[in-house]
């Protein structure tokens, strides 16, 4: 019985050691622009490469504005870091693109072509022809101020490249719904 338990012991903490080897190489393989935020970095120059490399690996790009200073940037990462399942799945399915806004460097020319940011962080998806089709208040993830393994699983699995059509579709149906309430009010 002991035996059994110290070799259960010894295979769980094998699959640990190994999950996060894997989480290392995957992050070691991603491009820079998805594991850092640099005020140096040019971000149409990220946003081409990133549309590029979705466009031909069948992904959405995932744009996440924040900033080194950002606290809730930090826990994003912390929380991807200690879920590797939906670090894996975010990988997988989206390219993820980090770009820098700060007092020193607000990207203010690349911004002016997104949404208005409602908080940092700040998400937006869009598709591997460039084409924004959500922008998302990262606090929308959260449950009692900390971030939700199945919201962040939901999340992927209905903004992934597989339902880019139904989510157009809906984005545009959307967009009509305002447009006419505007008009009409």
């Amino acid at each position: 019985m002991k035996k059994t338990i110290q070799q259960a012991i010894i295979i769980l903490l094998t699959g640990i050691v190994f999950i996060s080897f894997l989480s290392k190489a995957a992050t070691d393989e991603l491009p820079l622009y998805s594991t850092v935020y640099d005020e140096q970095r040019d971000p149409f120059k990220d946003a081409m490469a990133a549309i590029a490399l979705a466009g031909e690996t069948n992904r959405n790009v995932l744009i996440e504005i924040g900033g080194d200073w950002c606290t809730w940037c930090h826990k994003i990462d912390a929380f991807l870091s200690d879920n590797p399942d939906v670090y894996q799945a975010l990988h997988e399915n989206f390219v993820l693109l980090k770009v820098n806004v700060s007092d020193t460097n607000e990207n203010l020319k690349f911004m002016s072509g997104l949404p208005p940011v409602l908080g940092y962080p700040h998400m937006y998806v869009s598709t591997g022809k460039g084409k924004v089709i959500l922008s998302k208040d990262t606090a929308e993830f959260l449950v009692m101020e900390d971030y939700s393994r199945q919201k962040w699983l939901d999340f992927i699995d209905t903004w992934s490249f597989a339902n880019n059509n139904e989510n157009i579709t809906k984005q545009t149906q959307m967009s009509a719904v305002e447009k006419s309430t505007v008009n009409q009010g």
